[in-house]
């Protein structure tokens, strides 16, 4: 299937732009992220649950009203944006980020969840560097609050009567406002290389084969079993909201034999130090997703930076 027959009447370069996002680990995992472009007074977003990295193949967009979302930012709706949809008939159903696509007023708008922003944006240190890294770039930083018409209300907040071409979002990840969608790309691509941090290598000694009934290694994580930095930081908090839903607060660390002797105690995902991590079977791509961006993001960050997670209060709120 083409971009076009897909989703007829976008451009082809809105598509690819967000099929790119979306199909890069680094800027989108699993169903996160979305993209929306603003034409003839119609907002086409893309619908909850879909997958940005199908963008050319599938139907992954749907039409709103953007005056009538807006309007949900302060009460005339739950935030769902039902009612803003151009076709009530329509089998999707927008994104729960509608709102703040529709309050920004450039007519591309791109959420991505970026590991080296994600890397910044959990740490105190790292949001202090922001200032030199971004240096000359129109940008604002939002504390964090639940994605969803509270995230909407505290980016209207941050941004007062101004506009921002890059809206840094703590504990989440970034949202580029741009012209047209080669200038969306080239601004993430920026900010990319100046939020740049290389990974670690873990000293991961040997291979152990060993595994427990129920679960399957995941070696991508590898470096969350033999780096006690990243291990540490892994079970002590959950940083961003996917992380939450998708993994659960935190990660356990256990032996094998409890891991074998699991009755429904441990969440998807759980950490045999200097062995492996370990996924259940029947995880979901996102699960799996999520791990690979959670080991992503802790391996890139510095020993040295203080990390702030969400907190319990969050993470019940997500849950």
């Amino acid at each position: 299937m083409t971009a076009q027959s897909a989703n007829p009447g976008l451009p082809r370069s809105f598509l690819e732009v967000s099929q790119r996002m979306g199909s890069d680990p680094l800027l989108v995992q699993g169903p996160g992220g979305n993209s929306s472009i603003k034409i003839d007074g119609a907002m086409w977003i893309k619908a909850s649950g879909t997958l940005l990295s199908r963008a050319c193949a599938e139907e992954i967009f749907v039409a709103v009203d953007p005056v009538r979302a807006r309007a949900e930012i302060d009460g005339e709706g739950d935030g769902a944006c039902i009612a803003a949809l151009l076709d009530p008939a329509c089998r999707l159903r927008p994104s729960i980020e509608t709102t703040f696509h529709a309050l920004l007023p450039q007519p591309v708008v791109c959420h991505h969840h970026s590991v080296q922003a994600i890397c910044h944006l959990v740490s105190n240190d790292g949001r202090a560097q922001l200032n030199d890294k971004l240096a000359g770039l129109n940008w604002i930083l939002v504390p964090y609050v639940r994605p969803g018409v509270p995230l909407t209300r505290a980016i209207r907040h941050a941004l007062g009567p101004r506009h921002a071409d890059f809206i840094l979002l703590e504990n989440h990840g970034v949202i580029v406002c741009a012209s047209d969608p080669g200038a969306a790309w080239d601004m993430i691509g920026e900010l990319e290389q100046r939020l740049a941090l290389p990974p670690r290598a873990a000293a991961i000694a040997g291979v152990n084969k060993e595994t427990a009934p129920g679960w399957r290694r995941h070696p991508e994580a590898g470096i969350l079993a033999f780096d006690d930095v990243a291990m540490q930081r892994a079970a002590s908090d959950s940083f961003y909201p996917d992380h939450v839903v998708f993994l659960g607060p935190g990660l356990a660390i256990a032996s094998l034999e409890r891991l074998a002797g699991d009755a429904g105690e441990f969440g998807p995902a759980v950490i045999v130090p200097g062995v492996c991590v370990f996924m259940r079977d029947g995880c979901t791509p996102a699960q799996r997703a999520m791990l690979r961006c959670l080991t992503d993001v802790l391996s890139r960050i510095p020993e040295g930076w203080r990390l702030r997670g969400i907190g319990a209060d969050a993470e019940a709120e997500l849950l």
